[in-house]
């Protein structure tokens, strides 16, 4: 028969199709067996009324067969097939689908059958591989079978054949190799297992290829031999397809660690199906520790995204806010607006809905650990704490409402992580902020002097021990009706009138060597003062503005950063003993009062985690004095 020419139009959308529309190459092999999973769909359909078809559900299956020497590989289905007609149609004419106008004519009565074709150009995605596609092919009912034979974008042919039952047989004659092209990798056994695997899973008939096998030698000890045997490279059930009550715990165990290669079951499942507006299964897992490079520029977050259980995408960042970005696992939904190759999503309602969904359902499901399951979400939080934190600084309290009940701090009363709710309940009745201190560790805010008072006076403190702590606070201002007030701020709230005005008059007293001070320090600080918040230590610094000493020192290790100072307020305890003996060489010795000065400073730079200006002239000075060099 002649060559047939596609279409002018056909022709370009051909062309794009091999060297555009599909960025990865494996990807014929999905689109082909969706195509004969759609074929056997159809027939499956029509045998639900018509005994003649003569086949069961079980009976039905799509084949793979490679031939190394040939360099071909068949894609057999034994589904509906095609008459001479609809291959003119279907395969003649680019994105004109028989799955579409199939699923539209049927559609009130398909609630068994999955159709994955809606745009007719996946069978063309064979010609990314092959310089030859064969399609033969009968249809059922039909007395007839026909070869379609292509080479690309020269046309094709149209001829009758021989086959005995209905289906199709589309047969790939691959490409030669080149200097930047491997095309005999798809002629390899590992590599079939490995792309069905991926994509196509759980296609819902068996898909069989004959695989070689290895087997003791009978009578020959030690000795192999190997044989051939088909076998069903797909597992067709989707576990999240299946309810609840048919999967045990090591079912889903299993499956998250072989699908998502971690070694440590997950700490949380999350198992839903959603019907209505969006309709979905979603299988989630929370990880029970955290990924290497979660917190790098190569971590990619995403869900896994099927439709009808054909892998879409492997990582689909828009199902799951930036917050959430820990959570591994699926979507699988029929309900999705696929782009024309189906390696993309168009982002439309139904994404958005679904994405709406699963944000509350795993909020849902982390507030639930925390009231439960309290110790397994703490193990939780020590390793993704540090991003719902991130997130509600990042966008400036805009999701704080969906993240506050989930973040915890450590407590200097309770010894362990608290939520700010439960901080809230336990604060006394004269307590007036939400008192924070910010340090290294926990062990080093624990000696802050800035915290002295306030543990003395039963004030719970929360601490916090990540750079981002204090910004997020910062951010929040404060929780419900109280304020969040760092240990080292100016006002803790401590005083009443009559404290104050005898500070005020002690301050004022003593203004003079306060004074002194100060101008010894030359703009190292901002003022020097007697400390309201001091009890038994000498010395502290503390900050006015909105930089603390904490957010000074995480922002000076960064480059960009460097220029950013806290307003430095050098406190000095006036119920310490050297406070008389600072009053005393004031009046006495002013030039030992300066070195007592830097030494005090320096002291309170220390006991803060700050770099002194110069280590050695400080130790100088220690030793001036152990020395008792000054008369």
């Amino acid at each position: 028969m002649e060559k047939i020419q596609f279409k002018t139009e056909s022709r370009r959308l051909l062309d794009l199709m091999i060297n555009s529309v599909y960025t990865n190459r494996e990807i014929f092999l999905r689109e082909l067996i969706s195509n004969a999973s759609d074929a056997i769909d159809k027939l499956y359909f029509i045998s639900l009324t018509d005994q003649h078809v003569g086949l069961t559900r079980e009976d039905f299956a799509i084949r793979i067969e490679v031939d190394k020497t040939a360099r071909t590989i068949t894609i057999s289905d034994n589904g509906i097939g095609m008459n001479a007609e609809e291959l003119e149609s279907n395969l003649g004419t680019i994105a004109n689908s028989g799955s579409l106008a199939f699923m539209q004519e049927n559609e009130e009565n398909l609630e068994d059958i999955d159709i994955i074709g809606q745009f007719g150009v996946g069978f063309y995605s064979a010609f990314m591989v092959s310089k030859r596609v064969d399609v033969i092919t009968r249809a059922y009912g039909s007395e007839e079978a026909w070869h379609w034979e292509s080479e690309g974008l020269d046309g094709y042919v149209i001829n009758s054949s021989g086959r005995a039952v209905p289906g199709t047989d589309i047969i790939l004659t691959l490409k030669d190799n080149s200097d930047t092209d491997n095309y005999d990798q798809f002629l390899e056994e590992y590599t079939i297992r490995r792309i069905v695997k991926k994509y196509s899973d759980y296609i819902r008939y068996p898909i069989k290829m004959e695989v070689e096998k290895r087997r003791p030698a009978e009578g020959q000890e030690g000795e192999f031999e190997t044989y051939r045997e088909t076998e069903t490279l797909n597992s067709m059930i989707p576990i999240w397809r299946k309810n609840k009550s048919e999967l045990s715990e090591e079912d889903y165990n299993y499956f998250y660690k072989e699908k998502f290669y971690d070694f440590e079951n997950p700490l949380r499942v999350i198992h839903s199906k959603t019907e209505g507006k969006a309709t979905y299964n979603a299988l989630l897992f929370i990880p029970a520790r955290i990924p290497y490079n979660y917190y790098s520029k190569e971590y990619e977050k995403g869900l896994q995204l099927y439709s009808n259980g054909v892998l879409i995408m492997e990582k689909c960042p828009d199902l799951l806010p930036d917050y959430f970005s820990f959570v591994r696992g699926l979507v699988d939904s029929q309900d999705l607006s696929l782009n024309i190759s189906r390696e993309m999503l168009q982002h439309d309602r139904q994404l958005k809905l679904i994405a709406g969904n699963l944000e509350k359902k795993i909020k849902s499901e982390l507030l639930d650990m925390l009231n439960n399951q309290r110790e397994t979400y703490e193990k939780f939080y020590k390793s993704f704490g540090l991003q719902l934190k991130w997130s509600i600084y990042k966008e400036f309290g805009l999701n704080r409402e969906l993240l506050l009940p989930l973040i915890m701090f450590y407590s200097s009363k309770a010894q362990q992580l608290v939520t700010l709710e439960e901080y809230h309940q336990g604060m006394l009745p004269e307590q007036k902020y939400i008192y924070y201190a910010s340090g290294e560790t926990v062990d080093r805010i624990d000696r802050l002097p800035q915290t002295e008072l306030l543990k003395d006076k039963g004030f719970e403190i929360l601490y916090l021990t990540d750079d981002v702590d204090e910004f997020t606070l910062k951010i929040l201002h404060q929780y419900e009706d109280k304020e969040f007030r760092s240990v080292s701020s100016g006002d803790l709230g401590l005083e009443d009138e009559a404290d104050k005005q005898a500070a005020q008059a002690q301050s004022q007293e003593n203004q003079p060597l306060l004074d002194f001070m100060q101008e010894v320090l030359d703009g190292k600080v901002k003022s020097v003062k007697l400390s309201q918040r001091l009890k038994s230590h000498p010395v502290c610094l503390s900050s006015e503005g909105m930089v603390s000493l904490e957010m000074e020192k995480i922002l000076s290790s960064r480059p960009q950063d460097n220029t950013v100072k806290a307003e430095r307020v050098l406190e000095i305890n006036a119920n310490h003993p050297i406070f008389p003996t600072l009053r005393r060489l004031f009046a006495e010795d002013q030039e030992r009062l300066k070195l007592y000065t830097d030494i005090i400073y320096n002291q309170a730079m220390l006991i803060e985690g700050l770099n002194i200006e110069d280590p050695v002239a400080f130790s100088n000075a220690m030793c001036e004095i152990m020395a008792g060099q000054f008369s």
